[in-house]
């Protein structure tokens, strides 16, 4: 069987659908799979990677990655697209009649876009408000997910609000992340060790830096937070603002950007600190927070999330959009951080990247 992952981002490229593709990707090649790796980006020395450049507007980048699509597909069973426009876009243009199309969201492109342009409704309330954008964004959605054999949804969350705005969906269903197992006893002694002291409250943010979320108003809170640090990790098209409010505010000696890191070096980050906190509008399958607690890091989530019960049990769920909310939940998780850290350390269920490559296999099958 071959299956091409077709994506917008691959490593080393950051973000929930590189991570997603490359892990995905080994375990199919695992399975003795034929896997082929479409993304945009610079070359790779891989030869089951193709790379497709950046360069150029939308129209060009779209019908070169349509030319890689073609190249690689032809002989193949299934193309499954972790990108509804960035890649269902290409797909469409590509015209391919034998392998089946199969679409898998994680996310919502013009929600997202909407956010980066300064939206701060949650992904149920911008579909709610039936603005005129709202619905043109629908119409163009609609035409490409029609265009797949198949939607798979990450979570349950995100494949309701479409099952009520979209009446005439293809054929979906609902595949989960994969959630972390616990972490080597080494490393975990490495973060038993850790943990809040004195009176600092060490913050993480571990993601990308785009518009959904909420970064701006989580730096804002820490002008009200003296007795706390935050540490970024991470890149994107906002980082150059970000830093420039930091400035602005005068709270360079508080707040802090890395890059990102990847392995033992993010459990050494996630050691360094006391807190994960993901104060996005929406947040639909953090993968950042499953692994913080796998690793044991207490976690503050957004609670406008799509993770289910089980698996955010040991985390603080609130509240997040304001500065004002913010600083609440911080001085929460500072007054309480004994009892949530102690929470923190239960086990998750367990879920491995095989259980996710079954599924997807066998629903290629079908």
């Amino acid at each position: 069987m071959k299956v091409i992952l077709a994506t917008g981002i691959y490593p080393p490229a950051i973000g929930g659908p590189a991570t997603y593709v490359a892990a995905l990707a080994r375990e199919l090649g695992s399975k003795d799979i034929d896997v082929q790796v479409v993304s945009y980006g610079k070359a790779s020395a891989d030869p089951k990677v193709t790379m497709v450049s950046l360069t150029g507007g939308s129209l060009i980048r779209w019908f070169r990655y349509a030319g890689a699509l073609n190249k690689a597909a032809q002989d193949a069973d299934a193309v499954i697209a972790f990108s509804s426009v960035s890649v269902g876009v290409p797909l469409i243009l590509a015209r391919l009649k034998h392998p089946k199309k199969i679409l898998r969201l994680g996310g919502d492109f013009f929600w997202e876009r909407y956010t980066d342009r300064g939206g701060s409704l949650s992904l149920r309330e911008w579909y709610q408000q039936r603005s005129f954008v709202t619905s043109c964004s629908l119409l163009v959605a609609r035409f490409i997910l029609k265009k797949f054999d198949h939607v798979v949804f990450s979570t349950e969350y995100q494949k309701n609000i479409y099952e009520e705005f979209y009446k005439d969906l293809p054929p979906h269903s609902v595949i989960e992340n994969t959630f972390p197992t616990k972490i080597s006893s080494h490393s975990m002694h490495l973060l038993r060790t850790s943990g809040m002291k004195g009176n600092v409250l060490r913050l993480l943010y571990f993601g990308r830096f785009v518009g959904f979320k909420n970064l701006p108003a989580l730096i804002a809170a820490m002008k009200d937070l003296p007795a706390t640090k935050l540490t970024l990790v991470g890149d994107g098209p906002m980082k150059n603002r970000l830093q420039k409010q930091v400035r602005e505010l005068g709270i360079i000696d508080r707040v802090e950007f890395q890059p990102t890191v990847h392995g033992e070096e993010k459990l050494k980050i996630f050691a360094a600190h006391d807190a994960l906190v993901i104060p996005s509008v929406t947040e639909l399958s953090p993968n950042s927070a499953l692994e913080a607690r796998s690793a044991g890091l207490p976690v503050l989530l957004t609670r406008e999330t799509g993770l289910n019960s089980a698996l955010t049990e040991g985390m603080l769920l609130r509240d997040l959009r304001t500065l004002e909310a913010i600083v609440r939940a911080v001085e929460e998780v500072r007054t309480n951080y004994e009892s949530i850290a102690s929470k923190a350390t239960a086990e998750l269920p367990k879920r491995t990247w095989s259980d996710v490559a079954t599924e997807i296999l066998t629903l290629v099958s079908r």
